[in-house]
């Protein structure tokens, strides 16, 4: 550890950040850079704490308790400390394939799980993390890496999200000949399109990274969609492994009255068709804009928020978050102890945006929607809202229950639908003939990722269902792992 008492010298400090009323007119990055100084200060409270619960990546009560890909914090955080830079990055690189990703986007369970945590607010691990990777690619230490020699194995890898792309290059690493399949029209999946600009940058960021998988010999074929654009007994044939990456893409639908109307869309719908536009410099202008519009985001998670976030920008003329979950508490719940994810009040930087805007959070929680009503254009005009309870029904289920009088009726020109996700598109799975577990997803064996058809396998949320992007990257490292097995009997892959 870098300091024995720097725990108890030093306080939490987080980087700055453009202020909310001056970012939204852009779809810039926002946070600030933190000076060396103050980083190596915040390395220092990194405790010498016996177990570094940070990077055990557990799943306690369903949720991330430390890191999923085992970064060795405790480790890179000394490093920092000391000003030894790119000993830190080489130990990020271990564990992390894509630590400018995770240091952006990832909700931090290493944090969580942060033992000084228990008493003290936990170390800045993800604003470490981002400095470290952003250190690296400043001073040209991030460089294309070739492998040693190659097998003559091919691999295709389906998806070039995170889990597809961390896989990609794990294979690369061993010496195979790696192809990325991608059906939309520009490579990185849930990186380019999920995830808005002004949260992760594509050109900047996404695009540099690429560029070095690909100058160390990863293959990336965009606007080609296996099962369609490429039949799947041309890829069984011509790979000598296949791996599926191809996300949790279908949208959880909500069926009531008045769905059918024009200006409800899937959240998924309306940010890619957002960032699309920002990156065409807005010269094709077929987007899904907010601009002049009530908007009503049905839904919360990173995806509410990015909506959120999204629409701010746009110009909306107001907006509502509705939440069918209580509100969370400012502290800890008694059943939701340390080293569990805590699970607490925050404003993420769209409601922030929101609330400076507009003068309030605009989460509503425990409301739900019971009808869109439209004009007599077929468009969406309201929503109609009612107040909840969960009760547990005769089956002892917690289920949400109306509350009588509660009911409203919101303007709403655009509604964008944020529920979630139910598993993988069927199409290609169905092609495949694989087994498919009770949630839909494909059915492959964590820590093994073979699916039922020889020479196949799975990883990320297709295999696990919805869940974060440093999840992803842990199983597409793995997957690679087990997929170089099959192909060469043995592996040296971590």
């Amino acid at each position: 550890m870098g300091k024995p008492t720097g725990f108890i010298e030093f306080l939490r400090e987080l980087p700055s950040e453009i202020a909310p009323l001056d970012r939204i007119h852009n779809w810039d990055e926002f946070h600030l850079p933190m000076p060396e100084e103050n980083l190596r200060t915040q390395s220092a409270r990194c405790m010498d704490c016996g177990t570094p619960f940070c990077h055990t990546g557990t799943l306690i009560s369903g949720m991330a308790s430390g890191c999923p890909i085992n970064n060795l914090i405790p480790e890179w955080n000394d490093l920092v400390y000391r000003g030894l830079w790119q000993e830190a990055l080489e130990r990020l690189h271990k564990t992390n394939n894509f630590p400018e990703f995770t240091g952006r986007v990832c909700p931090a369970p290493c944090e969580g799980s942060c033992v000084l945590g228990i008493h003290k607010p936990p170390v800045t691990i993800k604003n470490i993390e981002y400095s470290i990777s952003e250190k690296g690619w400043e001073e040209g230490w991030i460089t294309p890496v070739l492998p040693e020699k190659r097998t003559g194995k091919r691999v295709a890898v389906i998806g070039s999200g995170p889990a597809g792309l961390a896989a990609a290059a794990q294979l690369n690493r061993a010496g195979h000949w790696v192809t990325v399949f991608e059906r939309a029209d520009r490579p990185g999946g849930l990186l380019m399109y999920g995830i808005p600009n002004m949260k992760l940058d594509k050109e900047q960021v996404v695009l540099r990274r690429l560029s070095v998988l690909e100058a160390e010999g990863v293959k990336i074929i965009c606007n080609t969609e296996v099962g369609t654009d490429l039949p799947v007994d041309t890829l069984l044939q011509e790979f000598d492994a296949v791996l599926l990456c191809v996300g949790a893409t279908k949208p959880r639908d909500l069926p009531i009255e008045g769905r059918e109307l024009k200006g409800i869309h899937f959240a998924m719908e309306f940010l890619t068709s957002n960032t699309k536009a920002v990156l065409d410099r807005h010269r094709n202008g077929s987007f899904i804009s907010a601009e002049g519009k009530d908007v009503v985001i049905i839904g919360g998670g990173d995806t509410g928020t990015d909506c959120v976030g999204t629409s701010i920008r746009h110009g909306c003329r107001s907006l509502v978050q509705l939440e069918i979950m209580p509100k969370p508490p400012e502290t800890r719940a008694p059943n939701n102890p340390w080293p569990e994810y805590p699970k607490i009040y925050r404003m993420d930087y769209g409601q922030e945006e929101a609330a400076a805007k507009f003068g309030s959070d605009p989460r509503i929680y425990l409301t739900t929607a019971t009808q869109f009503e439209g004009d007599d254009n077929g468009h969406v005009k309201a929503v109609h809202t009612v107040e909840v309870q969960w009760e547990r029904n005769d089956k002892g289920q917690f289920i949400p229950t109306p509350i009588p009088g509660t009911e409203q009726v919101r303007p709403a020109q655009l509604v964008l639908l944020a529920m979630g996700f139910l598993g993988p598109e069927q199409p290609l799975l169905d092609a495949l003939g694989l087994e498919r577990d009770a949630r839909s997803n494909v059915k492959a064996e964590y820590g093994k990722y073979a699916t039922s058809l020889p020479g196949v396998f799975a990883a990320g949320d297709c295999r696990r269902g919805q869940s974060l992007v440093v999840w992803a990257i842990n199983e597409g490292r793995e997957a690679a792992r087990e997929c170089d097995r099959y192909l060469m009997g043995s592996t040296d892959l971590p």
